[in-house]
């Protein structure tokens, strides 16, 4: 009997940008990543830990929920539970 040893994928945790989502993200990769390279790949979608506030315009291909890391002033000079994201995607991170 022949010995095979087992490889395992690289884990890669993906997050999306703001005002999107973990499925969009993924939908985008499949659409976007070659297949041989998506299956080398152990990917991990993370949503966002909260909901959007903004209303934003430019989604005219996917549906909400849309969601943010954290949050700014319109001056972008405070950043609003960027603490409270960088625990939530520990909080979620996979060994």
């Amino acid at each position: 009997m022949e010995n095979y040893q087992y490889e395992k994928k690289p884990r890669v945790l993906c997050l999306h940008g703001h005002a999107t989502s973990a499925k969009i993200l993924k939908k985008e990769l499949e659409l976007g990543w070659p297949q041989y390279l998506l299956d080398k790949l152990d990917l991990v979608f993370l949503d966002a830990p909260f909901l959007l506030q903004d209303k934003v315009d430019a989604h005219d291909i996917f549906y909400p929920p849309y969601y943010e890391w954290f949050q700014v002033t319109e001056d972008f000079k405070e950043i609003y539970n960027f603490e409270e994201c960088i625990q939530y995607v520990e909080a979620n991170m996979v060994n």
